[in-house]
């Protein structure tokens, strides 16, 4: 029964998580099989590709230290994983609290609006 609860509860978070990411504009996010993360691929204006060349840094490692200094959330640059070029991940997880996720979201769509408006 413990055991089921957990699942179920990893189910409804991976849902939420997905279902989320796939509201803000320039975000696809595939369901995640089984996983305890998912890899959501986000669009970038070409000035911030620029800008993440400047940086020296590869356009989603750019994304992702601007979003952990914006907000405190920490992901994976998907450009470690061996993406397609030109295409751009990160990987999350779907392990913490659902309120916790509501927060994370909210924060990651909030900070995405504020990136692409910078940046287009």
């Amino acid at each position: 029964a413990q055991k089921a609860a957990v699942l179920q509860s990893l189910a409804e978070r991976s849902r939420l998580v997905v279902d989320t990411l796939n509201t803000i504009p320039g975000y696809k996010c595939n369901p995640s099989m089984g996983a305890m993360y998912v890899f959501p691929r986000f669009d970038l204006p070409q000035k911030a590709i620029e800008a993440a060349k400047a940086d020296n840094k590869a356009p989603d490692a750019f994304y992702a230290f601007k979003l952990l200094e914006s907000t405190g959330i920490c992901v994976i640059p998907g450009s470690g994983f061996g993406q397609r070029p030109g295409t751009y991940h990160f990987r999350t997880t779907i392990l913490p609290q659902k309120d916790k996720i509501k927060t994370m979201l909210e924060s990651i769509k909030n900070f995405h609006v504020k990136f692409i408006k910078e940046y287009s």
